[in-house]
């Protein structure tokens, strides 16, 4: 197993996301099966630690993941960025093979 981890952008984003919110341990990486190519990103704030979960610290904060989430993430850099209107965090995933046009899904190695 590698690890998780965030860029200094991404770890500043959710550090100032967690303080306006005023509870929550770190960030919860996961996915979900949807759109053209099979799989999503799915974040959110993590509250505590589930029974199932691995824990990485990149940059002073703390990123949840399911263990039977890891072999889909596992080495995934997490990055924050602004473009105009536009503000989101992106996945640099060495897992990934194939992306959809759009940029909202992905295909993982098999």
């Amino acid at each position: 197993m590698m690890a998780i981890t965030l860029t200094e952008p991404a770890a500043s984003r959710v550090l100032s996301q967690l303080s306006s919110r005023g509870k929550g341990e770190g960030l919860r990486l996961g996915i979900k099966t949807m759109g053209c190519s099979g799989l999503a990103y799915v974040v959110d704030f993590a509250d505590d630690a589930g029974d199932n979960d691995e824990i990485f610290t990149s940059n002073g904060v703390k990123v949840f993941v399911d263990r039977e989430t890891i072999p889909f993430v596992d080495g995934t850099e997490i990055d924050f960025a602004s473009d105009g209107f536009s503000t989101a965090f992106q996945f640099k995933n060495p897992n990934v093979v194939d992306e959809c046009g759009c940029g909202e899904s992905f295909t993982v190695k098999s």
